[in-house]
């Protein structure tokens, strides 16, 4: 049990799954960043099982039971981080300590609920145009974008000191995160051939904009902006599944 502590702390962390996890040392709560490809992949099977159980289903009701089993699971988590980074953005006009000041109030703006809207509907749309049979390569997809929150904390330095996210970033092995993630990419091409190394290579592409984006901003991330990397990874590598012609299902 001691040893699958940090697994446990990233389940609950991450997910809605009710769990009761004792209370662990920060170093403890640090190593359960490498386990956060492990959740997504937990949430990819029943996403893909519930997609592939609904796929003799009209299309439109079986991406909304889908999505809306997703955004459950993980109780709006990434969605609130995305949110917030919207604002943070849009409002910071550009200066660092004003957008991690806006980024830390927990109201949303109208960019913030119009981004949300947006992302939600490109990710409705792309499921719509995925059979409910894609299950080994759908369920890839929140695996990748997990793995990418490890990545990001090895590479990125941590910008707002308190809380997790802190605790995180000063307790991580650098060289483990990177591992998992890397990990996962083989994982994901090795499962979903082609369309696997397709997905590898659009989180990839989101991986870097988003990180450039962080550096230029902030000089570095945030709980709130690798809670944006997941969601925009996630409806980029969906929307880049539906519109890829030689994908099969």
């Amino acid at each position: 049990m001691k040893a699958l502590l940090p697994f446990f702390i990233a389940l609950q962390f991450l997910t809605r799954i009710p769990l009761r996890v004792p209370e662990a040392p920060p170093r403890t709560v640090a190593r359960s960043l490498a386990y956060y490809p492990l959740v997504g992949l937990i949430l990819g099977v029943l996403i893909a099982g519930l997609n592939s159980w609904l796929s003799d289903g009209p299309a439109p009701l079986r991406a909304a039971l889908v999505l809306t089993l997703w955004v459950v699971l993980t109780g709006a988590l990434h969605l609130d981080g995305f949110a917030d980074s919207v604002d943070a953005w849009v409002a910071g006009r550009g200066e660092q300590a004003r957008t991690l000041a806006v980024m830390k109030d927990p109201h949303s703006g109208p960019m913030a609920v119009v981004a949300v809207t947006i992302l939600l509907l490109l990710k409705f749309a792309a499921l719509e145009n995925l059979s409910g049979t894609g299950g080994p390569t759908l369920a890839c997809i929140p695996l990748l974008a997990r793995s990418a929150i490890p990545l990001l904390f090895a590479t990125t330095p941590y910008v707002r000191p308190g809380g997790l996210g802190s605790t995180l970033a000063s307790g991580q092995s650098r060289a483990l995160n990177i591992a998992v993630y890397s990990l996962a990419m083989l994982a994901t091409i090795g499962v979903a051939g082609w369309s696997g190394l397709w997905l590898v290579l659009v989180l990839a592409s989101v991986f870097f904009v988003l990180r450039h984006a962080m550096i230029g901003r902030l000089g570095g991330t945030t709980g709130d902006t690798a809670g944006a990397l997941v969601e925009m990874s996630e409806a980029a590598m969906l929307v880049a599944l539906a519109l890829y012609p030689a994908q099969q299902f």
